[in-house]
This record gives C-alpha cells, structure tokens and sequence, in this order.
C-alpha cells in the first residue's frame, strides 16, 4: 500500500528541515499542496530541499514547477480541470463523487477519493461517504490500486483502507497536528510517528 504525505495546506519555518528528515526516514511520495499561495513560496521551498528529492515531489497547482524542477508529476483537484495542454508525465486527480471514479480512474495514473473521514486540517470538509458506500464501490471494482483515500486518514485508520482495498492513503493531519509550528522546533515526535505510518503501510 502507498503511503502519500500532504504537506501542511500553510508555508512554515521549519518544514524545509522536517521535509528533508522525512525523505531521509523514507518517504516517497509527498505531494506539495499550498492552495492559494504564491507560486514564489513553493519555489523557495523546493530550493531549500536536495534535488535528489525532487523527483518525488508531485505539486498541485503551479505545474511548471513540475518541469522547472523535475518534480515526479502533477495533481488536479478540481474535477472540472483539464490536464496542461501536451503533458506528458505522471498525472493524478481528485475525486469526491464516486460517480465520477471510473472515469477518472481512465484519466490519470491514480485518484484521490477525497472525504473518507472528516478532514483534520479543515474541519468543514466533511465525510462524504458511509462504510456500506466504500463497501459497495469497492465490491463494484471501483476501489482498487489506483485510489488513494484521502480526508481524515490516520495510523488507526489505515487498517480500515486497506481492508477496502485501496491502493494507498494520503495522510495529512495526522501526522503534522504532532508539530506545533508556532512553538516548537523539536520534530521528534512527527518523525516517530511517520515511521509508525510507513510501518502500516507495508
């Protein structure tokens, strides 16, 4: 099972040195989501981080940093989006209806079923979808490798995705609410608990 880390939805002073203990720890995936923000931010982040990380590094949003830096792909959360005219590289896709899986499943290398659970870094993202739901659509074949679970996804939870039938979770929350970013520099505890999650995950 894949284990895909979001980073914080904010910039903060730390993340360049707790995104590169990460990589060091063994994540492989990380998908650099700062929506609103200045594509100028997303660059001075990626400059602070070796380049030997870079092809890991999906981005949402700003998708020329994709090829100015030779990142691993781009992601499109809004259904409505269309892929940059020509590209050529590895594509992934949020969803949030799953009317709407197959075809996106069609569209892409893989999809992010979004609002399993309630989201823990935007508490009005709620959950969309009922166990019996995930259930029926995993027993349709609509759930399968290609389909990360996406909102509210946790060490406790990964169990329950797996069981599913998903190919991977995206943990977001749950693994930087163990880092205060107005009071802390320690990361002890957040990296403790990504070994935790890549223990699952296997």
């Amino acid at each position: 099972m894949k284990l895909v880390i979001m980073t914080k939805s904010t910039f903060f002073v730390e993340e360049d040195k707790i995104l590169a203990s990460l990589f060091d720890e063994g994540m492989d995936n990380l998908h650099l989501f700062k929506p609103g923000s200045s594509p100028m931010y997303s660059e001075r982040l990626l400059t602070l981080l070796p380049k030997d990380f870079y092809k890991k590094i999906t981005v949402h949003e700003h998708y020329y940093l994709n090829n100015e830096y030779r990142l691993g792909g781009i992601h499109i959360d809004n259904p409505a989006d269309i892929a940059p005219k020509g590209f050529k590289g590895q594509l992934g896709r949020t969803c949030s209806d799953l009317s709407m899986l197959r075809q996106m499943k069609k569209e892409s290398n893989y999809v992010f079923l979004k609002n399993i659970f309630d989201c823990m870094e935007f508490p009005e993202e709620k959950s969309n979808f009922n166990l019996n739901q995930l259930e029926d659509a995993a027993k349709a074949g609509l759930i399968d490798k290609k389909v990360y679970a996406l909102g509210g996804m946790s060490l406790e939870r990964i169990r329950i995705a797996k069981a599913l039938g998903f190919g991977g979770v995206v943990i977001c929350g749950d693994l930087w609410n163990r880092f205060d970013i107005h009071n802390q520099i320690d990361f002890k505890e957040l990296i403790g608990h990504f070994q935790r999650l890549r223990k699952a995950t296997n």
